[in-house]
């Protein structure tokens, strides 16, 4: 006889629900730790593959330029053929992709294998959220849900740098494919296991949805490109960026003409554009901006210090486990309702790593940013399952066809929203590194006394390796030319945490007013209710 369903919080038999709630694990894991092998081991797959790392950056773009767009015709595609269908197609889809990069050899191939990962790997994300769901019964479906599907899928990324070293070791990147596959083919076996419970089809999908679809399509693409490829070629250094942008705003913009003049539009501009949804998107994207600060800011930092991957296991395995008990307290305490309460308190702490971080210099190594960094992923964690909640309550109170529109909203600003931000990070800190490093070397003559002694102790460390004296001088200046373009980096990354903990108050003191503004609408509104006696 079968286990009896929990009464109250699961709707299948506890036995049945730790089996799915495995799967949306897994999957969500599997399409995270995709997206971070890459990011995470480019100068691994540069070396690999035989080209320079501004070329694998390609590898990154190529990646991320189906992954904004994709899941917004996938909502129609599994509403018009069944979950069931979408569940299988997409996942044989990913593992005939995992398949293949196991043979990766040269550039265009990664690229092409890259570009078909992030399609194939889209539907991965929507069925992590479908397969934690469907254990549950309908009132907790999103409070535990929704904060368990999406730790697994914030996680992936940084799970991936915690991993990689162990993968990769003497070995080659053989190890970070062959996990992948691997994977990929356990989430097969589990799709075929596990059932979804079945919607009625319906023809949802209509010819100007493809277009609609296919501008959005390039317009975000465009995006991701420019971003990933502005700040390592430079922004006015190459026109083919700026053609870029612009083509990618004109196809957003005719998208939108588009849908303002449809009857059942793709998204609902209209009501995208309420204050409430304007409110929800703008914290949305603040928030995706303010964590680039994790993703971008300390990862780079290390590395331009010559700390290698396997040096910060443990910082990156800290914060997965801050992000766990994000989760656990958004289980906790999460109600619709406390959205603003969650952002305060997430504010407050990412200001508070951010100015931790800012106090950093040469000697800084991962275990100094272990607090700062924790605090970081805890808030991460705090934002994201409220905000998502508000805006999927607000979705279903119009209606299931405007849970595309939000769907759009979110992925927007987290998938694009990720790449944004870190392009802005990045372009931040090579701008500010420039002006530092200018000010460095204006101090740095050589007849500083300051300059004078560091050639002498660098000239006396080279001794024992270098017999000339007049290359032993040239190596010397070298070393202490790159020690300032260091510092320079180090403090041009201080400057990015000032600016990240300047914008978390900002929103701080936003949110504080704005919640402020409600409080006292509310109020009066009370006070011009009529009273029991006067409806008698």
């Amino acid at each position: 006889m079968s286990a009896a369903p929990t009464e109250g919080v699961l709707a299948r038999p506890l036995h049945l629900a730790m089996f799915y709630f495995m799967a949306g694990a897994l999957f969500a894991l599997s399409q995270g730790l995709g997206q971070g092998f890459v990011s995470v081991n480019t100068q691994q797959i540069a070396g690999d593959l035989g080209i320079t790392q501004t070329d694998a950056a390609w590898l990154q773009a190529a990646y991320m330029f189906p992954r904004a767009s994709v899941p917004l015709l996938l909502i129609k595609i599994r509403t018009q053929f069944g979950l069931r269908r979408f569940a299988e197609v997409g996942i044989i889809a990913y593992v005939l992709v995992s398949f293949a990069s196991v043979w990766i050899d040269d550039l265009r191939s990664a690229i092409t294998v890259q570009f078909l990962s992030g399609i194939a790997s889209a539907p991965l994300s929507s069925l992590a959220f479908l397969y934690f769901l469907e254990p549950l019964s309908r009132p907790w479906k999103l409070r535990i849900g929704l904060p368990l599907a999406l730790v697994f899928l914030m996680n992936g990324p940084t799970l991936a740098r915690v991993v990689s070293p162990l993968l990769i070791g003497d070995g080659g990147l053989e190890g970070v494919h062959l996990t992948a596959l691997g994977m990929a083919l356990a989430s097969l076996a589990l799709v075929y296991t596990l059932k979804l419970t079945p919607v009625p089809h319906q023809k949802v999908i209509r010819p100007l949805d493809l277009v609609s679809f296919a501008l959005i399509a390039f317009a975000f693409g465009g995006l991701t490109v420019a971003f990933i490829q502005g700040p390592i070629r430079w922004w006015t250094d190459m026109d083919w960026i700026g053609w870029l942008l612009a083509g990618a705003f004109l196809s957003l913009a005719v998208a939108v003409v588009i849908e303002l003049h449809r009857k059942e539009p793709l998204l609902d501009i209209h009501w995208l554009a309420t204050p409430a949804m304007v409110h929800l998107t703008i914290w949305l994207l603040l928030f995706r901006l303010l964590l680039s600060e994790q993703s971008t800011g300390a990862p780079r930092m290390f590395q331009v210090m010559g700390i290698g991957q396997d040096q910060m296991v443990g910082l990156f395995g800290i914060i997965c486990i801050a992000n766990l008990l994000g989760a656990l307290a958004c289980l906790g305490w999460m109600r619709p309702g406390r959205e603003a309460q969650f952002h305060c308190v997430a504010l407050v702490l990412i200001a508070a790593g951010a100015w931790m971080d800012s106090q950093s210099s040469m000697d800084t190594r991962p275990e100094q940013m272990i607090v700062s960094q924790a605090l970081i992923g805890f808030a991460g964690m705090l934002f994201m399952p409220p905000a998502m909640m508000q805006g999927l309550i607000a979705a279903l109170t119009k209606g299931p066809n405007y849970i595309l529109s939000f769907v759009i909203v979110f992925l927007a600003t987290q998938s694009l929203g990720g790449v944004v931000g870190s392009g802005f990070f990045l372009s931040f800190i090579n701008h500010q590194q420039a002006a530092h490093l200018q000010v460095l070397r204006e101090q740095i003559t050589a007849t500083s006394p300051a300059t004078m002694t560091g050639i002498a102790n660098q000239m006396a460390l080279l001794a024992p390796q270098i017999a000339d004296t007049t290359l032993r001088r040239a190596e010397a200046l070298a070393l202490i030319a790159q020690d300032a373009a260091n510092q320079a980096y180090v403090m041009a990354y201080n400057d990015a945490y000032r600016l990240t903990f300047v914008v978390a108050l900002v929103g701080l003191a936003y949110l504080m007013l704005h919640v402020l503004r409600d409080l006292l609408v509310s109020r009066r509104l009370m006070k011009q209710a009529p009273s029991p006696e006067a409806r008698k």
